[in-house]
């Protein structure tokens, strides 16, 4: 049995991969919602959805480092990995020990498509199926509602020490983009880091999302006065940056936000 990648690297196996390690936690989450949580063996320290996944399946690091002795211990079939989260390095010590499946994901599409893979390739095809055609239906609703609404300038930060906004190139800006909002910092290199010795008048809205770095008030009041002009709102992180099922509630979210941002204005 052959199967491609998203870098379209082919990956052969003997009977389809029923020993699952994943190091992405959207896609940890993804697997479960196809109907596959029995066959996760390791996740990472940030694999949160489910919930108890981490009580079933044996943790075996982060994104960027993990334990392969771990890893080599569970015995995988494939190990499921992203181009941007997990580090090439790690990813070459990981083929030693099993397939790796490598996921590249910069707007709906690719999620759609990696939905698809995995159903192919670990036989749940039929699951596959429902959950992409839960998310065109959900992104079709939220294209008319989005239409009503008018354009901000935004910028959307990720980390802080240094600040760290979203720029072009990546799946945030995409899902930005997809808001209606204009990313102020869109033309720039995939995350720039942002000087705030300078203010920013132009920009309508600060997005601080609660991942990789957890914003909080507190950091809405420091970096207020470099924003004059611009409401400061705390967002859910997941729902900008994880693609797979999380799409599906997605949409809905971005509503709320959008109609809270309005009565702000």
């Amino acid at each position: 049995m052959k199967f491609t990648d998203q870098l379209n690297r082919t990956l052969v196996f003997s009977k389809s991969p029923t020993r699952i390690v994943s190091l992405v936690p959207s896609l940890t989450e993804l697997i479960c919602d196809l109907g596959l949580e029995s066959f996760l063996v390791g996740v990472t320290k940030f694999c949160v959805h489910p919930k108890n996944i981490r009580d079933k399946a044996t943790i075996v690091g982060g994104t960027k480092h993990v334990h392969c002795n771990k890893i080599r211990a569970l015995d995988p079939d494939i190990i499921l990995c992203n181009k941007e989260e997990n580090t090439q390095e790690m990813i070459q010590d990981l083929e030693k020990l099993a397939a790796v499946h490598i996921s590249d994901i910069n707007t709906i599409g690719g999620c759609l498509e990696i939905i698809e893979m995995y159903g192919e390739l670990f036989g749940v095809e039929k699951n596959a199926k429902s959950i992409v055609l839960k998310i065109i239906d959900e992104q079709s609703k939220f294209e008319s509602f989005i239409k009503t609404k008018s354009t901000s300038s935004v910028a959307y930060f990720i980390w802080k020490d240094p600040w760290m906004a979203v720029g072009k190139g990546t799946f945030i800006n995409y899902m930005l983009n997809l808001n209606g909002f204009k990313n102020f910092f869109g033309n720039q290199s995939r995350y720039p880091e942002v000087s705030l010795e300078i203010s920013y008048p132009e920009v309508d809205m600060v997005l601080l999302s609660t991942e990789p770095f957890p914003f909080n008030e507190d950091h809405s009041k420091f970096i207020k006065p470099k924003f004059p002009n611009a409401k400061i709102l705390l967002v859910d992180g997941e729902m900008f940056s994880w693609y797979g099922s999380r799409l599906i509630k997605a949409f809905e979210y971005f509503k709320k936000l959008h109609d809270y941002y309005s009565i702000q204005k």
